[in-house]
């Protein structure tokens, strides 16, 4: 009967026993003088060659003829030949000597690793199969046996003893000296007692539920059915572990290395790989990589997450910035002059301040004057009573004042509940409007006592665009005004005046020209204005003179007014004289009162010093003559490239 040295089983045949042998092979070897193990055959001889070469000089006494000191490879010749083993690797895979051998081999005579050490036989019983077994790094020839070391999970660690330890029997080292009989007595001792005493089985529990398994791949199937149910990727992930840890089980002893699939860590061996690759689940980097470059890959695909989330962002702050434009321009779509009207009403009737017969009597009053084109003067205060108040006041007062220049007679309009907040440029067109209609080079071409509502202006405006003026403005509104609250400023001032054939000009205070951002060049050109005609042939002027000039549109961001004189003080500064479409009618026939202070104090809201416009840009529209038909097509032409005359 044939023992396995490794297990005990007992077997027949000698065929049976080295197929035995093989699967006990077939696992990882590893060293039995250290904790060193899952290494190939080359890299366990280079390790004990060189980590234990003290311990091989021990046992092997330096002899040549007993082996040498280093664990000798076996070639796959056929040849038959004589291999020296060792005392070294004799201790780590429990073979021994043939009796009456001093060199380690009888002639004629060959070691056997099978059953519990080795028994001398003949060369009759010499196996003649040329069966090799080279995974694990042992090959059986014809005519010699290789030692080899192998460490596997059903052998505890004590099974190899050191050869040092001469306190316990072995039957692995056994001396030139020893009889056959002392050594096979020790040998049958040894076995016998190593196989009654139980091996402990080592266990492996399972790090996710309380099973426990006698078996590492048992444990690591059972780990696979848990790790399969986390999610998508992790089953990918854990596909290719499971591939490459079915690789490693058939080629254990190859050498190979490990490459995890979630990064570029190298494992030595399956197990380790298992570990790391279930780090990487544990902390959730599967589904962020498949590949060692994937680092990289998510930051750039974060970066990108991160810029379409900026744009994102960036477009709907200006988009929610647009519509605030729009709402503050009026071009928002809630309606224009007649919609507000009605709804302010509509408010004033919900709030108790107007009744209901009073709400649609007015509201009829409206529609009548929206169809006829021309306002309703309920918020016009005469120019008549307006510059000659202001002609008396300075005649009587103000004797600070070195010259006054007043501009020809100018009705005042005030905004309504109708334009109330955007309805500025058109009350100002108004205003400018009442006065050519009372000079005598406009009156042919303007139709006389006809102020035209707003809507009505917003019309003529739409008029101007299609007959070709200024069409970058007609494309900034869409062509269309109509039922809109859209703001207009010195460009729709200037087309629609070309329109009626009035001559104007639009100059443009581009940049403040004094201290503390203020503009007195245009204090100075509003004067040269005003004056230009006053002093025409007077040797001395007078104080105070009201001029036959038109008054000036004056605009700035956010506003517009109508300047309508000017002072000059003792000391040469200047002062401008608006009127604002933001005073109510009550607050400018204060000009009209008898009482001096009451007078002064309308005044005062009129005067606008260099300190009072600090508005970086303003622009002034001023009106010059009639135009002839060959000079309306001329500016015609002219407007596709508007521009305004910088000053400075």
């Amino acid at each position: 009967m044939l023992t396995c040295e490794f297990c005990g089983e007992e077997l027949v045949l000698e065929e049976d026993m080295k197929t035995h042998l093989l699967s006990h092979l077939e696992n990882d070897m590893g060293c039995t003088l250290c904790s060193w193990s899952g290494v190939t055959y080359d890299e366990l001889r280079f390790h004990i060659n060189t980590t234990h070469k003290e311990k091989q000089d021990h046992d092997g006494g330096g002899a040549e003829g007993r082996g040498g000191h280093s664990l000798v490879r076996p070639s796959s010749s056929p040849t038959p030949t004589t291999t020296i083993v060792d005392n070294h690797c004799k201790q780590a895979i429990g073979l021994s000597r043939s009796e009456g051998s001093e060199g380690g081999v009888d002639k004629g005579n060959r070691f056997d690793t099978i059953g519990g050490g080795v028994s001398p036989r003949t060369s009759n019983s010499t196996l003649e199969s040329k069966e090799q077994i080279t995974e694990a790094g042992v090959e059986f020839g014809g005519g010699r046996a290789v030692a080899i070391v192998v460490s596997t999970s059903s052998v505890s660690t004590g099974f190899l003893r050191s050869a040092q330890d001469s306190s316990r029997p072995t039957s692995r080292h056994c001396n030139a000296e020893e009889s056959v009989g002392v050594g096979s007595a020790e040998h049958t001792k040894v076995k016998q007692k190593r196989f009654s005493s139980p091996l402990k089985e080592k266990r492996f529990s399972c790090p996710m539920c309380a099973l426990v398994c006698t078996d590492a791949f048992i444990l690591q199937e059972h780990v696979e059915l848990h790790l399969l149910e986390e999610s998508p990727a992790e089953e990918a992930v854990l596909g290719a572990t499971s591939s490459t840890e079915a690789a490693s089980s058939s080629n254990s002893s190859s050498g190979k290395s490990y490459e995890c699939p979630l990064c570029s860590v190298v494992c030595g061996d399956c197990y380790s790989l298992q570990e790391h690759v279930e780090l990487h689940l544990d902390y959730g980097t599967a589904t962020s990589a498949v590949s060692p470059g994937s680092d990289l890959r998510l930051a750039r695909r974060l970066q990108e997450e991160e810029k379409q989330r900026r744009k994102e962002q960036e477009a709907k702050r200006e988009a929610e910035e647009f519509k605030k434009l729009q709402r503050q321009f009026g071009v928002d779509g809630r309606g224009g002059y007649r919609k507000q009207m009605e709804r302010t009403m509509e408010k004033a009737v919900s709030r108790g301040v107007m009744v209901p017969a009073h709400f649609h009597n007015k509201r009829d009053e409206m529609m009548e004057a929206l169809a006829s084109g021309v306002d309703d003067g309920r918020t016009r205060t005469q120019g008549v009573c307006v510059l000659g108040a202001l002609y008396v006041y300075y005649q009587r007062e103000a004797r600070d004042c070195v010259h006054v220049w007043l501009s020809a007679d100018t009705d005042h309009y005030c905004s309504s509940e109708g334009d109330k907040g955007w309805g500025c440029g058109y009350r100002n067109f108004q205003m400018l409007l009442s006065s050519l209609q009372r000079m005598e080079p406009y009156t042919t071409c303007l139709s006389e006592g006809s102020v035209p509502s707003i809507p009505q202006v917003q019309v003529l405006i739409e008029g101007a665009w299609r007959e070709g003026l200024d069409p970058q403005g007609a494309t900034h509104f869409n062509q269309r005004l109509q039922g809109t609250r859209a703001w207009i400023g010195a460009t729709e001032i200037y087309a629609l005046c070309t329109s009626l054939r009035v001559s104007a000009r639009v100059l443009d205070f581009h940049q403040p020209t004094g201290p503390g951002d203020t503009h007195p060049r245009l204090f100075d050109w509003v004067k040269q204005y005003f004056s230009q005609t006053a002093t025409r042939g007077a040797r001395l002027p007078p104080r105070v003179v009201q001029t036959t000039q038109p008054p000036l549109y004056l605009q700035h961001q956010g506003h517009s007014r109508s300047i309508v004189g000017v002072e000059q003080k003792k000391n040469g500064s200047l002062c401008l004289l608006l009127l604002d479409p933001g005073c109510t009618p009550g607050d400018v026939r204060k000009l009209l009162s008898q009482d001096g202070s009451t007078v002064s104090t309308a005044v005062c809201r009129m005067r606008k010093f260099p300190g009072n416009l600090k508005h970086r840009q303003y622009q002034v529209v001023a009106v010059e003559g009639v135009l002839t038909p060959v000079e309306k097509q001329t500016r015609i032409l002219n407007s596709r490239t508007l521009q305004a005359e910088r000053i400075p």
